[in-house]
């Protein structure tokens, strides 16, 4: 798809990966773009800085998704390109607490949902539009110090490949971005960590990934290009790679 007047919505746009995206849209020619965040004065500050609307908005709220594309709908039309990329990042496994189990579950794989419910059925109906869920390499691999990112994450992917099983046939276009570390708050502190072993990326680096591959219109983005290669260990020898995992888990302890 080319951005070329396209209107895009993209949720966790107060920064990062967000921020990174909604800039880049603007340099290929999207002609209206929306950010959403948590933070509402934090994207207040960003949609300025931006010269785009602002709206906060709560992604674990089917009601807050709502409210943001009704208000998108009713200001710019139909929504072309939504990109669902609101993430929480917390250590720990099985022992983690319920409340950071549902936290990361609503975050990461219900918020796709609650967009898609609204948005998948219309952009069929019309034989075009664009869901871009941010799921992570560990959507694909692992995080070896979070269950709970990890499981998540993995969920993105299952439901963005429904998705495109689902509705791709009807014309919408369905990626997954899947990066491992990139410059955000959330990787603030993390520049040994597991997830930055291949560097870590800058915003704009991944947009420049995300804009060449929605151009493609390709399923996964991988901004880091070595994701790939593990991927085909992973199912080549699933145990000889749980075996490497747990050797890189023995190396990052935190």
């Amino acid at each position: 798809m080319k951005l070329l007047g396209k209107t895009v919505v993209i949720t966790g746009g107060a920064g990062g990966i967000g921020a990174g995206l909604a800039k880049a849209f603007s340099a290929n020619g999207a002609s209206n773009i929306v950010i959403a965040d948590l933070d509402g004065d934090r994207v207040a500050s960003v949609a300025k800085e931006l010269g785009v609307p602002g709206f906060q908005c709560d992604v674990t709220r089917e009601a807050d998704i709502k409210d943001l594309i009704s208000s998108v709908e009713d200001r710019y039309g139909a929504v072309d390109v939504f990109v669902s990329n609101a993430g929480v990042f917390r250590l720990g496994g099985e022992e983690s607490s319920d409340d950071d189990w549902l936290l990361n579950w609503n975050i990461h794989v219900m918020a796709h949902v609650y967009a898609a419910r609204v948005l998948a059925p219309v952009m069929a109906k019309r034989g075009s539009g664009y869901l871009v869920n941010t799921s992570s390499a560990a959507g694909l691999l692992m995080h070896v110090n979070s269950a709970t990112y990890s499981v998540t994450k993995h969920g993105a992917v299952a439901f963005a490949e429904y998705l495109a099983a689902t509705y791709g046939p009807s014309g919408v276009r369905v990626s997954v971005l899947c990066p491992q570390a990139v410059r955000t708050a959330m990787t603030a502190g993390r520049d040994q960590g597991v997830a930055s072993v291949d560097g870590m990326l800058e915003p704009e680096q991944l947009a420049a990934c995300v804009v060449d591959t929605m151009d493609r219109e390709e399923f996964l983005i991988l901004p880091h290009p070595e994701v790939l290669e593990y991927m085909q260990r992973k199912v080549g020898d699933y145990d000889r790679w749980l075996r490497g995992m747990a050797r890189l888990k023995s190396e990052f302890t935190t």
